[in-house]
């Protein structure tokens, strides 16, 4: 009788439990901000609309596509299937990953990485799609990757394509413990040398592993980056502040890290800006707690603050997220 009395005990608490969680997620205006597992995620505003292209989180030979997803209020997401896929990428055949988009000549280009090379003779690296509308479909650009050499030790994935303030493009990007920064032609055909004849260098910080991001605010230049592994709960963003793209960049500290009463391995981040307003938005990926598959990750939003002195505050991740947000 005891043991029947205490399995129905565990059952009713089990349940309360897992209602209870249920509860907590229904009612939280809203993370994950969409269905599914999907990491990596680039936030960017387009058109009065924001846009989040991330990587469909599974098995590397599952990742033969990209999903994006558009939304009028950062809380209500429309879902927008298979913008680019291996069949259009010919020399992609798995581990598509880590978007990032830019506009262009009224042309939007979707860089991301394909096939995660191991060395310098595998096919892969870093590519390009473009179209004519943020929602694809995307199409190869240069039928080969932009990108497929190993240089001062940094992977070819995980990049950014960043717009200095002189209209420069830059990309940066790099795995494996190391970053470069590389001058972009106008047209993103190839690279421009820099002044030095060099055409890569690496501005690699401390604690620097991967997913790699820049933004400016009042002239600063605001580097941020993954750190740990992003199977293990300790995924986690850093950054630093330099008076140029190219650094140095000291490290000041993390900004976003698990929190263990609401999920692990919170990290590969990028940043909204509300265009002409000094309001940020940390869009990232996070593990729901109890979760062991590496590959279970989901993309949340929460606000990104600064303090009187311009450093980052930490982000505290939520279930609630972000409240609806219009652009005008």
């Amino acid at each position: 009788m005891a043991s029947t009395h205490l399995l129905t005990f565990t059952i009713i608490f089990t349940c309360l439990f897992h209602c209870s969680q249920a509860q907590i997620r229904k009612g939280n205006n809203h993370n994950p901000v969409f269905e599914g597992w999907y990491a990596d995620p680039e936030g960017i505003v387009f058109n009065d609309e924001y846009w989040i292209y991330p990587t469909y989180s599974a098995p590397y030979n599952e990742q033969v596509f990209m999903d994006a997803f558009s939304s009028k209020d950062l809380v209500n997401w429309k879902k927008h299937e298979h913008i680019i896929d291996t069949t259009e990428v010919k020399w992609a055949w798995r581990a598509m990953w880590a978007p990032a988009i830019i506009k262009n000549n009224d042309k939007y280009f979707l860089f991301f990485a394909a096939n995660d090379i191991q060395n310098d003779n595998e096919v892969g690296g870093i590519g390009i799609g473009v179209s004519d509308s943020p929602s694809g479909p995307f199409k190869d650009y240069l039928g080969k990757p932009l990108l497929d050499k190993f240089h001062n030790g940094a992977q070819p994935i995980d990049q950014f394509i960043f717009q200095d303030k002189d209209g420069q493009y830059y990309m940066i990007y790099g795995g494996w413990s190391h970053c470069n920064i590389v001058k972009l032609q106008d047209d993103f055909t190839g690279f421009i040398p820099f002044e030095d004849g060099t055409m890569f260098k690496e501005i690699t910080p401390e604690g620097y592993v991967e997913g790699p991001f820049m933004l400016i605010r009042n002239g600063k230049y605001y580097f941020m980056w993954s750190e740990g592994g992003w199977t293990g709960p300790d995924y986690s963003v850093a950054y630093a502040i330099a008076d140029s793209p190219f650094g140095p960049f000291e490290r000041i500290g993390k900004i976003l890290e698990q929190n263990p009463d609401v999920a692990t391995g919170a990290g590969h981040h990028s940043v909204i800006q509300i265009p002409e307003k000094d309001q940020y938005y940390m869009v990232y990926h996070r593990r729901p707690l109890g979760e062991t598959d590496g590959n279970h990750r989901e993309t949340c939003i929460d606000k990104m603050y600064f303090d009187e002195n311009g450093f980052i505050k930490p982000v505290k991740i939520t279930f609630e997220g972000v409240r609806a947000q219009t652009l005008k």
